[in-house]
């Protein structure tokens, strides 16, 4: 698994391979902080897309100023571990920033999915722009409805906070 885990430099140069076989590298990214069958179903749902599946997790301070105190549960290196274990996951990369635009920029990914609690209209202008100027395919899988980390942790006794 933890081969699968690519650094950035890895990860164009693997986008870059695909592309001069005639291949597509689809590209997602997100949090991925307590992984659930929602994550397992939109990630067997963008790699049907492809013929590979690049997975970028936000680093660990990316994702407190996104999702904010008491988070990420899980340090970056192991969620990056325990999504590589999914067997429709080919590469996972982690990036500090918030936004992945920097990251697409480099990639250059045929493919960029987003889950159906998105639209093209509510993606991130700045990646929005990003993926215009690559000339990547947008695509928008469904959203798998009741399940989320958010939901997850108010389950957890003593988490009426989280």
């Amino acid at each position: 698994m933890k081969e699968k885990i690519v650094s950035v430099e890895r990860a164009a140069a693997i986008a870059t391979e695909l592309r001069a076989s005639g291949r597509n590298l689809v590209f997602t990214n997100g949090c991925f902080d307590l992984l659930h069958v929602g994550h397992v179903r939109y990630l067997a749902a963008a790699r049907a897309l492809g013929d590979a599946l690049l997975v970028a997790i936000n680093g660990d301070e990316s994702v407190l100023a996104l999702k904010g105190t008491g988070r990420p549960i899980n340090r970056a290196a192991d969620r990056a571990e325990v999504v590589a274990a999914l067997e429709s996951v080919d590469h996972v990369v982690i990036f500090q920033e918030v936004r992945a635009t920097a990251l697409l920029e480099q990639v250059r990914p045929a493919i960029h999915v987003k889950g159906g609690d998105y639209t093209a209209e509510t993606l991130n202008p700045e990646e929005k722009g990003a993926l215009e100027k690559i000339g990547a395919e947008i695509r928008i899988v469904p959203f798998q409805a009741g399940y989320s980390t958010s939901s997850l942790l108010k389950k957890l006794p003593g988490a009426e906070s989280a």
